[in-house]
């Protein structure tokens, strides 16, 4: 570790503080430009997942549009149409997607009034 900190001074006096500076830097920035933004992204997704209810409206990673008629600990028991029933896992339902459906929907019945 030391010959490390030594190479990076390059025989200057004070080197080894800058180089740790610019590490710390560096690490402040990936925290705020990858770290938080995924943590963040991750906390919606988890609280999206829970407030999902019997009657919800929903769609998948795939694109599959359903009803959620059933909810179990791990899946959902959707209707997709009349009569057709789909078992799928909790986490492949998409937050974006589905948001983009209920402005979709919200946009549609504006249009009507």
């Amino acid at each position: 570790m030391t010959n490390f900190l030594l190479a990076a001074q390059g025989g200057s006096g004070g080197g080894g503080m800058e180089f740790m500076v610019f590490i710390g830097l560096f690490f402040v920035i990936l925290y705020f430009f990858m770290i938080r933004p995924q943590t963040k992204k991750a906390k919606e997704q988890k609280n999206f997942l829970s407030d999902l209810k019997k009657g919800s409206r929903m769609v998948t990673i795939g694109g599959i549009h359903g009803k959620i008629i059933q909810v179990d600990d791990d899946t959902f028991l959707i209707e997709v149409d009349s009569n057709t029933k789909l078992r799928i896992e909790k986490s492949t339902i998409s937050l974006e997607h589905t948001k983009a459906l209920h402005e979709r929907m919200q946009q549609k019945s504006k249009d009507k009034k």
